[in-house]
């Protein structure tokens, strides 16, 4: 609940919107940082955010040496083990100092350390292949995805190999753009139109769980797109929601008490699409769940903070 007292605080500060451009979304649920590409993460309190998105998210990489590209859960068949590994930072981030090392917890409940000497053989055990983990790649990142149709067989497995990164600062290691925002109001949609399958956050790897205002229902994000938020009342960052957010296999996968479900992803496709803003101005992606945003003004998000919404055209 967004009190008067912060409410008011924002209608005061005309550098962040025009006080009739605006109005009150939501709020922050929940904040989630993912060390490394692909594991696990963990869930935050407070969190700086940068055009390089939440300090410290996505700060790794494990790096196939085979192929060159990047490991993502994207490709299920070769790197299953990926999401079942758990990565935190030993410390919080702070901006402007080194990163502090990250522990990585395996699928057997083994703890490694990313400043170990011998990480790299480690994990390179665990895969199963030749991997060094990453903070920093010469080149454009590039992944493997499985892109079979939702309803398709093992013999119609498509495996692409694609860009990342495409909305983001150079050098990093997001699917698309540097943050990702999803509502519960989206996910409890979900459940109803799907009750036998566990829509968890935990499938969706959010950075930014909103709860919409005034008990607004379905899939809000959508009518969102093309506008902006402001987070918080002061020094608030701003951030603008570029485009949809697609969903793929990785909604389906087992983590933790998680089963594997392809009903998730089937129930996206059928009840939520929509239109590219910004990557292909247009194009409707048939499976949405969230918003990708690009950050405007750097900040700081705590959980609670209200969220305001730019009108149209704003």
């Amino acid at each position: 609940m967004v009190s008067d007292e912060l409410y008011a605080l924002f209608i005061k500060r005309e550098d962040l919107f025009m006080q009739t451009s605006a109005s009150l979304a939501g709020s922050v649920v929940s904040l989630w940082r993912y060390p490394v590409k692909s594991m696990q993460g963990e869930q935050i309190d407070t969190t700086a955010i940068t055009e390089r998105g939440i300090l410290g998210d996505r700060a790794y990489a494990i790096l196939d040496r085979e192929t060159g590209h990047v490991a993502s859960a994207k490709h299920p068949r070769k790197w299953s083990k990926l999401i079942a590994c758990r990565a935190a930072f030993v410390e919080p981030p702070q901006l402007g100092a080194p990163l502090p090392a990250i522990a990585i917890t395996l699928p057997d409940g083994q703890v490694v350390s990313s400043a170990q000497p011998d990480i790299d053989r480690i994990l390179s055990r665990l895969f199963e292949r030749e991997v060094s983990l990453v903070t920093t790649l010469a080149a454009s990142p590039t992944r493997e995805a499985d892109r079979t149709p939702i309803d398709g067989t093992p013999e119609q497995e498509l495996i692409r190999a694609e860009p990342m990164a495409i909305a983001s600062p150079s050098g990093t290691f997001f699917d698309y753009a540097p943050v990702h925002l999803l509502t519960t109001a989206t996910i409890a949609r979900l459940q109803a139109l799907f009750p036998a399958g566990r829509f968890d956050v935990r499938r969706f790897r959010p950075n930014i769980v909103v709860a919409p205002a005034a008990q607004v229902e379905g899939f809000v994000e959508n009518d969102w797109l093309g506008r902006a938020i402001v987070i918080g009342a002061e020094a608030a960052p701003r951030l603008d929601l570029i485009d949809p957010s697609p969903r793929c296999v990785v909604t389906t996968l087992a983590q933790e008490d998680l089963p594997r479900d392809p009903g998730i992803l089937r129930t996206i496709a059928q009840h939520n699409a929509a239109a590219s803003v910004t990557a292909a101005p247009g194009v409707v992606f048939p499976a949405v769940a969230g918003v990708y945003a690009a950050v405007r003004r750097d900040g700081t998000i705590r959980q609670h903070d209200p969220i305001f919404l730019s009108e149209q055209g704003a």
